[in-house]
Formats: structure tokens, C-alpha cells, sequence
């Protein structure tokens, strides 16, 4: 009988708990990370397979950076679309035609031939890569209150650099087992599993998701899908110029965090891939701390004072004069252990920019969220096209894998400056927009 009682009062715990996993707000951040996982999973793949893939096709570091950018070119053109798409047709559609975009893209670079199929392979996962990001802020904002919204942009872009973390072996141990082709199909897979899933479990209402736990929706401000909806481009562009400029310092070095780092390692200290890949993931590790820190000291500044401006400024300021600090040593070390201590410095300082910008557009406007995020991405994207290839070319001109890096100091004080011009505690101001 006592054992009967014990597994009756067992059974009484454990249906809370399993209830509380399995409750839609749980879910839907749980699948928002492994999104953000699987897109820079399949971002930075290429990255971590650079070695091999250089070698089959017998690119120099210019092409290199050509095939790293077209990623970018096709990630910048489609951004406007993620907001567009999820304010029109909800985040739930929008987000699985562009994830399903980019397990195509994905799995079609595992299958080309030369560096020009190569370049449109990564055109495709960037064409899908765009409107994610937009759509998925937009699905925050309606299913996450305001004083959350740090919180959930940082654990997200968190879980992306953990991609971007297991990418590296990950992909270096398919390679070893089989080779880079199957690592791109093997990526490309598991984007198209995440968007059934999404399109199946996903309500872009949460109000009228089963599994919501009721108390959650009192503090929701839920925007619906609207297909007649218009968009203030001209008033959000000039009022979102400003996080552009921030996001293109940022990513001037981010990309080539992303981009460059395994043969970094492997051309100036010597590494082997293993090696490479192993020291390139320790880094994204560091990131995807930098990043639920950012979020989380954003929303703790937010709730003691009560100062949007204070609360995602000051931390994006902090990050990006952090970054350029840790990066300068670098310049003239050689021991690589220290570079690695540097570099996973500088790569946590410059992650804390991540969620408080994404904040931004959260902060200002209920609506436009999605669309405003998507300025945010056109700052990373443009730097995107432009810093790989600069870097590739300055390698092949000079030889020297330390000089980009110093580019990347300058531009990162630029942006610094530029966060004293980003208003979060000024709503966006919107005139009544005809209806048709």
C-alpha cells in the first residue's frame, strides 16, 4: 500500500512538471532556438568545410571570400520580406517557406560543381536566410511581453551560435567519415524537418493556441495578420538608419568571426582541421554566452530604471568598445593560446550587441517589429558582401592574416559612436494609412 501511495504522490508531481514542459509557450521558445541553431548551422557550414572545398575546386582566398559573400547578397535582398511576409501572412507561413528555402540551398551546395553553382547555391540559403530572422521577431513580439523581449532574443541568438559552435566539428567529423558534400545535405535535411514541425505546431495568435497557458496572455499585446496592411518604409527606414550603421560595425567583424576563422588558425598558427574546427567552436561558445548575458543585463537595466535608450545602449556601446579593446592584442601575439583567450573575448563582447539591438525595434513598435528587424539584418548583411571579400583580398595582397582584423578595430569604434543616435524609448510614430 505505501508503495502504491508513493507512485499515486509520484504521479501528482511529475503531470505539473510534464505539463509545464509541453505548455505552448515552452515550445514555441525551444523550436525558435533550434531555428536559430539550424540557420546558422547551415550559415557557417561552408565556413568549417572551406579547407576541403578550397582545395577540390582550387579557389584562391579572393574566390574563397566570393563564395562566402554571396550569402550576404542574397540575405540582404530578401530581408524586407520576412517582415512583410509575417505582417501580411503571419509568422507561421512566412517562416516555413524561408526555412524550407534554406534546407534547398543547403543541400544544393552539397551538390555543386565549381565555384559558380557554388555562388548560387549560397544565393538560395540566403534568399531563405532573410526573411527569417524578420519573421521571427515578429512572432516574439506577439508571444512574448515587453519586459521579456531581451530575454528571448538572447537565448535565441544564443542557440544560433551554438549552431555556429557545432558546426565546426560537426562538420569536420562528417568529412572525416564520409565528406563535405554529405555535411551540407546532412544540414540542409534538418532545416526542412524544423518547418513541418512549425507549420503543424505554430498559431500566429497565441490566444488561440490549446496548449497557452491562460496567465500568460494578461501581459500580451498581439498583433494579427493584416493582407491589406501598408508599409511606412520611408519613415521606418529613416528612423531604423541609425541601427543599420551600429549592425554594419558589428558585422564587419562577426562575418569574419564567421567566415574565416578555421583558416585563420590553420594558415597563421598551423592548426590541422580538427584543430581548427575545435578552436573555432570554443569561440561561437563564448559567443552564445555573450549573447543570453546581453539579453538578460538589457531586460534587468530595463526593469531597475525603467530607460529603453539606457538599457540597450549601454550595453551595445559596452560591446562594441569591448571588442575592439580585445581584438588590438591580437594584432601582435603570436602564442596562440592567447589569441584564442583574446578572440573568445572579443567574440563575447560583440555578441552582447545582439539582443538589445533586436530589442529595438520590439521596444518601438507592436506592428512593424518584423519589419523593423529586417534593418537590423541589412546592417550585417551589406558588411556581409563587403568583409569576406576584403579580407580574402588583403590576405592575397599582403599575406598577412592579422591586417583585416585591424579594419575591424576602426569600424567597430565607428559603430560605438553611432549608438548615441538609436532612440528605443521613442515610439514609432505611424499617420493613418488608407485602407484598400
Amino acid at each position: 500500500m505505501a508503495l502504491v501511495h508513493q507512485d499515486a504522490d509520484s504521479t501528482a508531481v511529475m503531470q505539473p512538471v510534464a505539463r509545464s514542459l509541453f505548455r505552448a509557450h515552452t515550445v514555441v521558445t525551444t523550436m525558435l532556438c533550434v531555428l536559430f541553431a539550424i540557420m546558422y548551422l547551415d550559415r557557417v557550414n561552408i565556413s568549417a568545410a572551406a579547407a576541403p572545398l578550397k582545395a577540390h575546386f582550387q579557389l584562391t582566398n579572393t574566390q574563397m571570400g566570393l563564395a562566402f559573400s554571396a550569402f550576404s547578397w542574397a540575405y540582404l535582398a530578401s530581408v524586407l520580406f520576412g517582415g512583410w511576409g509575417a505582417r501580411k501572412y503571419g509568422a507561421r507561413a512566412s517562416l516555413f517557406v524561408a526555412v524550407s528555402i534554406v534546407g534547398v540551398g543547403t543541400i544544393l551546395t552539397g551538390l555543386t560543381g565549381g565555384l559558380s553553382s557554388l555562388f548560387i547555391a549560397r544565393l538560395v540559403v540566403g534568399l531563405g536566410e532573410g526573411p527569417a530572422f524578420p519573421a521571427a521577431t515578429q512572432a516574439m513580439r506577439n508571444w512574448y511581453p515587453a519586459h521579456r523581449f531581451g530575454f528571448i532574443q538572447g537565448i535565441t541568438h544564443s542557440a544560433s551560435r551554438l549552431g555556429a559552435a557545432i558546426a565546426p566539428p560537426l562538420v569536420a567529423t562528417v568529412i572525416v567519415w564520409y565528406d563535405w558534400r554529405v555535411s551540407f545535405i546532412v544540414c540542409g535535411v534538418a532545416a526542412i524537418v524544423w518547418a513541418v514541425v512549425w507549420w503543424f505546431y505554430f498559431q500566429d495568435d497565441p490566444r488561440t493556441h490549446p496548449q497557452v497557458d491562460p496567465h500568460r496572455l494578461e501581459v500580451l499585446s498581439v498583433s494579427l495578420p493584416d493582407r491589406k496592411a501598408r508599409f511606412p518604409l520611408w519613415i521606418l527606414t529613416k528612423r531604423m538608419f541609425p541601427v543599420t550603421i551600429v549592425m554594419f560595425s558589428y558585422g564587419w567583424t562577426y562575418w569574419v568571426f564567421v567566415s574565416w576563422l578555421p583558416l585563420y588558425f590553420a594558415n597563421q598558427h598551423g592548426t590541422d582541421l580538427r584543430s581548427s574546427a575545435l578552436l573555432t567552436s570554443f569561440l561561437f561558445f563564448a559567443g552564445l554566452i555573450g549573447n543570453t548575458v546581453g539579453g538578460m543585463t538589457s531586460d534587468l537595466i530595463l526593469k531597475r530604471t525603467g530607460r529603453n535608450r539606457f538599457a540597450r545602449c549601454g550595453v551595445v556601446f559596452t560591446s562594441l568598445v569591448g571588442t575592439a579593446l580585445f581584438l588590438i592584442p591580437c594584432l601582435f601575439i603570436d602564442n596562440l593560446t592567447a589569441v584564442v583567450a583574446l578572440l573568445a573575448a572579443a567574440m563575447f563582447f560583440l555578441e552582447l550587441t545582439i539582443a538589445p539591438m533586436y530589442a529595438v525595434p520590439m521596444d518601438i513598435s507592436k506592428e512593424y517589429a518584423g519589419l523593423g528587424s529586417a534593418y537590423i539584418i541589412m546592417g550585417v548583411a551589406i558588411s556581409g558582401i563587403i568583409s569576406p571579400v576584403v579580407f580574402g583580398w588583403l590576405i592575397d595582397l599582403t599575406g598577412n592574416w592579422n591586417i583585416p582584423f585591424a579594419t575591424g578595430v576602426l569600424i567597430l569604434l565607428t559603430g560605438a559612436a553611432a549608438v548615441s543616435v538609436v532612440r528605443p524609448d521613442v515610439p514609432l510614430k505611424i499617420p493613418a494609412l488608407k485602407r484598400t
